[in-house]
């Protein structure tokens, strides 16, 4: 590289020449070419002109790559809904969080003492959730809604009375809800049944839980507390998926009397993104707390006595139980948690009440109006959502689309239409609406179509609207205006160390810049403003962008397809080993369940693989963090006829360079076995070797370690 490229590139490599010599004499290498050949075994080092050819981009040029890329998006009013809204997030937490190196910079907070703003924020967080569900402890968030509704299911199986491998679903719940339970309950051998609880289904004794989605995926609001208490006198446990927003105005899951409530807090100011990254949520009922999965915050003393953060109840996490550990997950979205609990202290109660009315009231005026024009709105309670049966739901949605809306087939005779902040702030979108749905000509009945009031008149029944106080802690009355909001997120991002201050020398992450112009079309509306189920024609650019990065991916790894759909390594790990299992069903290999992990191995390859549906073996390790060769031939031998997987980490958690990698791997497949490599440090091995090379089948890549996201 040279040139531009090279001044690019050197934004992320922090050493100069001047370092590098004074460290390769410390460790005796004449340069970084010997170092790389004692470390990196020759066996599996590429060689020169082999490996991703690919010409570096100035930092002019990536941007200017990135904005020809945006410009492939269209971007629509969407009212698809489906757990996506648009929302307005507001400047001053745009500019303070979103686009902020003090926030999107710094480390998992495991050292409290540097870390005390981002702690106190995911505790605002938490208690955000808390207030809002109803419930008595939230953790400091989760992946998204329907990862959060998984684990709500293995937390409620984990706690309940029932001996039953049954779990029932609301019919209504969100279509990519259903499909994660339904991917992620075969492998654990939980059995789903779906039931429409609105339609008076009777509960089923012989279940261990219930999930209900609320308001449902339909839009309907519906009084479950008959539904909650039948199943848990049954003995079985509650998950609630609630609408935060609709929290406001409506009772909460914990005073109807359900277990664990889930969901997600993209409306809260974060941008659609065409899909995420999103922070889910999860708050259970007192007698719960440790079966929760992720991070918990809590308040604790400082050496001198005083009031203090720090993570707490670690001992449920996989870095500790490993295998017995509640979830896979370590931390989750917490940038955009800290954005959604920020959302809530800036506008506060009354302001997210203000919010809730508007658009409800909007829903509720296109409701009345359709329906004034014999187009009958499937459900009488609803927030933000309503299903229209119409003669044509084609005709329809394109007649919205060439107005600039986005709405929902639900079937060929039914559409639907979700209201948001967006929507209900947004002058002559009824007008559009109704002219969509061919309610134009009929312009003295047409309602006014600028911003809606907060008056609004509430459709669901008096016996669902909340009456007690929520967000009562001073934070959430305190800074409305935008100076007091700004000189609070400085006074939290002046007690935290990211890298805006200095180093983070911690090799595991292998934190580095996120250089600016990587972050500045993050919040450009072409990708910001994307929902995730937009029609392909509007989504050309991203979609142009994915297959881009899944192509270099493969070819920077040696794999033949990447998926980018994990958000997560704990994520990508079990995608990863599920595949796998799929591999050896699809071949009649239903036997192969046996995982073989080396006992240096992080904790997460354990949790993940007891997620799978497999059983650990651990294969012991030297005082380095080699594996131990005649070990791992005693327990391949052993578990031959059963042995689906072993996962290595390459280089290891030691950062050992295991020089008979290709030994392992041969041993492993020998035997039928697939192998998985993390590649949680792929950052030491990047351009000079390739996973497939070395026997990987599958792996995942973290790309906040390697690629340089937050």
């Amino acid at each position: 590289m040279t040139g531009g490229a090279a001044a690019f590139a050197a934004r992320h490599i922090g050493t100069d020449g001047a370092a590098q010599r004074v460290m390769l004499d410390t460790i005796g290498y004449a340069d970084t070419a010997a170092l790389l050949e004692a470390a990196v075994p020759a066996s599996i080092r590429l060689a020169d002109g082999e490996g991703l050819d690919l010409e570096a981009a100035t930092e002019a040029e990536a941007l200017a790559e990135l904005r020809t890329l945006a410009d492939g998006n269209t971007v629509a009013r969407s009212m698809i809904g489906l757990g996506y809204h648009d929302t307005h997030t507001p400047a001053v937490i745009a500019r303070n969080v979103f686009e902020n190196p003090s926030w999107y910079t710094a480390y998992t907070p495991y050292q409290p003492e540097i870390s005390q703003g981002r702690l106190e924020a995911l505790i605002t967080f938490q208690t955000m959730v808390t207030d809002l569900t109803g419930l008595d402890t939230a953790n400091a968030s989760m992946l998204d809604e329907s990862t959060a509704v998984v684990e709500g299911m293995l937390v409620a199986r984990r706690a309940s009375k029932s001996p039953s491998n049954v779990f029932l679903v609301d019919a209504d719940a969100l279509p990519q809800t259903h499909a994660l339970l339904a991917h992620r309950a075969a492998a654990l051998g939980i059995e789903l049944r779906p039931v429409d609880f609105t339609a008076g289904a009777s509960v089923d004794g012989d279940a261990f839980g219930a999930f209900i989605q609320y308001p449902g995926a339909s839009g309907q609001v519906w009084d479950p507390a008959e539904v909650i208490a039948a199943v848990k006198d049954a003995g079985g446990r509650v998950v609630v998926a609630a609408d935060l927003l609709a929290l406001t105005l409506l009772r909460s899951p914990g005073s109807l009397g359900a277990d664990i409530a889930v969901g997600t807090t993209q409306r809260f100011g974060v941008p659609m993104g065409f899909g995420g990254p999103h922070a889910g949520y999860m708050a259970v009922r007192s007698g719960l707390e440790r079966q929760l999965p992720g991070r918990l915050v809590g308040v604790s003393q400082d050496a001198d006595g005083a009031p203090a953060y720090r993570l707490s109840l670690q001992t449920r996490e996989q870095h500790i139980r490993r295998e017995k550990a509640t979830s896979n997950i370590c931390t989750a979205q917490v940038l955009l948690a800290v954005m959604a609990a920020m959302y809530a202290v800036y506008h506060g109660p009354e302001g997210l009440r203000a919010i809730a009315r508007s658009v409800h009231g909007q829903a509720t005026l296109v409701a009345d109006a359709l329906t004034a024009r014999g187009l009958p709105v499937l459900a009488e309670s609803f927030f933000d959502t309503i299903q229209v049966r119409v003669a044509n739901a084609d005709a329809v949605i394109d007649a919205a689309r060439a107005r600039g809306i986005l709405l929902r087939r639900v079937d060929e005779g039914t559409v639907g239409v979700s209201f948001d902040e967006v929507s209900a702030s947004t002058r002559g979108i009824v007008e559009d609406l109704l002219a969509a749905f061919g309610g134009a000509d009929d312009a003295g009945a047409a309602p006014a179509g600028g911003p809606v009031g907060t008056a609004a008149a509430q459709s669901f029944p008096a016996a669902l609207r909340r009456t007690d106080d929520c967000l009562t802690h001073p934070v959430f009355t305190t800074h409305h205006s935008e100076t007091a909001m700004m000189r609070y997120l400085k006074q939290l991002a002046d007690r935290d160390y990211a890298l805006d201050r200095g180093m983070i020398p911690l090799g595991s992450c292998t934190m580095k810049l996120n250089a600016a112009t990587e972050m500045a079309a993050v919040s450009w509306p072409e990708f910001a403003r994307m929902h995730p189920f937009a029609p392909a024609e509007h989504v050309t650019g991203y979609l142009d962008l994915v297959t881009q990065l899944e192509q270099w991916l493969a070819d920077l790894t040696g794999y033949d397809a990447v998926s980018l759909q994990p958000n997560a390594g704990s994520q990508g790990e079990l995608a990863g080993l599920l595949a796998i299992r799929g591999y050896h069903r699809s071949r009649g290999d239903d036997r192969r369940a046996v995982c073989l992990i080396p006992s240096s191995a992080h904790g997460t390859n354990a949790a993940s693989a007891v997620l799978a549906g497999m059983r650990v073996v651990v294969v012991a390790c030297d005082e380095a963090g080699n594996v131990d060769l005649d070990d791992l031939r005693s327990k391949v031998e052993a578990h031959r006829d059963e042995l689906s997987a072993l996962m290595i980490t390459y280089p290891s958690t030691h950062g050992v360079y295991e020089h008979d990698v290709i030994e392992i791997t041969r041993a492993v497949h020998d035997a039928g076995g697939q192998v998985y490599v993390d590649g949680a440090n792929l950052n030491a091995l990047l351009g000079f070797a390739r996973f497939g090379d070395l026997g990987g089948d599958v792996s995942h890549l973290n790309l906040h370690k390697t690629f340089a996201i937050p």
